[in-house]
């Protein structure tokens, strides 16, 4: 995902939009992950991530941190169509078809 025009400020910075959307993407992405534990890690290192840099105020690192979830998204969707290819059997904490992460 390559950040268009929509999705810069005019500071030259991502918008909160833009974001949130890849936050949210990169959650959604953590799941498609057969494996619990593959996708449990995902889920807990996206939000971490995220909590640890959310009060940046620098422009060039925001634009960093953006531009490394991107690529992190891409890695992501790569090999959770990857692990879909190959089928697993469920452990004992993967009971319904749901998973609940905190």
């Amino acid at each position: 995902m390559v950040l268009s025009n929509n999705y810069i400020t005019q500071q030259g910075l991502p918008s909160k939009a833009h974001i949130l959307h890849l936050y949210r993407s990169l959650l959604r992405g953590s799941k498609t992950f057969s494996n619990y534990n593959f996708s449990a890690y995902a889920y807990r290192r996206t939000r971490d991530s995220f909590r640890e840099h959310k009060n940046e105020t620098r422009p060039d690192k925001i634009t960093e941190l953006v531009k490394k979830a991107e690529h992190e998204l891409a890695i992501l969707q790569r090999q959770g169509y990857l692990n879909s290819l190959y089928a697993v059997d469920k452990l004992v904490v993967e009971q319904s078809n749901r998973q609940k992460f905190p």
